[in-house]
């Protein structure tokens, strides 16, 4: 009886989602379409990458040296092999490390979006409800955060934290260092929109109730306030998640961000770097163009998830 019951009430669900305009207006922007298709298609490519990619670029077993500096579609002079985007100066294959390199940028922007919404809507949500002292520390503090490029914050804190962990350990510990830097660069955001909605939200009738009945403060905040506050901060970590890619690539690139034993898309834009006057344009052009791909297709779905929230525009 209530498996019976449940389906009829999940597809009844389903219906009104798919007749919602949200999803009309996903169906008829070719731009939110596309982006997605291509946005998953890359994340699927990342994660079922031991399944896809012909070799394991960081197997030093599988590499064969003869195999550098191949061309893509071309057969290499001394063993005849060919690679579908070239092999790099240690004979890897370009494709298969793309593929491998996009998983360790997924993870850090994942992540690193992850914690600073985590940390963002804490102390948003803590100001915007306990004023006061409480709030003027938090809001000061990120007022000052804020004169500063956020990718110098990032390098700061990466370059603290790298200093303070035992040289033994900071080749394993680099991802979550990186992780660490780029989430406490972006929670400002977060927190001052989270403060505003719920400065907004506490005033209202269904909030003065859980007071009267005897709801203790952090119990109001989650359970009533924070349900209501989570729109526009989807939108933020869409938007975030393109931003946190780019600012990994741009500290591996820069040299402080993924180690070599893990490299990422942007360890592999600052290898082939240096490849690029040589003539071996394969080895920067399409890790560099995989990147952008993703970043603006993140950036894109986010923008129209924005416009699709807003109800004065829907």
């Amino acid at each position: 009886m209530t498996d019976s019951s449940a389906k009829p009430a999940e597809q009844s669900r389903l219906r009104v989602f798919l007749d919602g305009d949200i999803f009309y207006m996903f169906k008829t922007s070719p731009v939110a379409v596309v982006s997605t298709i291509v946005v998953v298609f890359l994340v699927l490519s990342a994660v079922f990458a031991p399944l896809i990619a012909p070799t394991n670029p960081f197997d030093p077993a599988s590499l064969n040296l003869m195999n550098g500096f191949t061309a893509p579609l071309a057969p290499n002079a001394f063993t005849g092999e060919s690679f579908l985007l070239g092999t790099d100066d240690q004979g890897r294959d370009v494709f298969s490390t793309i593929l491998y390199g996009m998983r360790v940028s997924l993870f850090v922007g994942v992540a690193a979006v992850l914690f600073a919404m985590v940390l963002g809507i804490t102390l948003g949500l803590i100001s915007g409800y306990v004023g006061g002292w409480t709030e003027t520390i938090i809001m000061r503090t990120a007022d000052v955060q804020l004169t500063f490029p956020s990718i110098l914050v990032a390098m700061l804190i990466f370059g603290i934290a790298k200093g303070i962990t035992p040289v033994e350990y900071r080749d394993q510990m680099a991802i979550w260092v990186l992780i660490l830097a780029i989430g406490l660069s972006d929670w400002v955001q977060f927190a001052r929109v989270v403060r505003g909605a719920t400065m907004v939200e506490k005033r209202k009738e269904y909030v003065e109730a859980a007071r009267l009945i005897g709801r203790k403060p952090g119990s109001i905040m989650l359970r009533h306030i924070l349900p209501n506050v989570l729109s526009p901060v989807l939108v933020i970590a869409t938007i975030s998640l393109a931003l946190a890619i780019i600012a990994e690539a741009t500290l591996s690139f820069l040299g402080v961000g993924a180690p070599a034993t893990q490299p990422s898309l942007g360890t592999l834009i600052r290898i082939g770097q240096g490849f690029l006057f040589s003539g071996e344009w394969w080895i920067l052009l399409f890790p560099a163009v995989t990147l952008l791909v993703l970043a603006l297709s993140v950036n894109l779905l986010g923008d129209w998830l924005r416009d699709a929230l807003n109800p004065r525009l829907r």
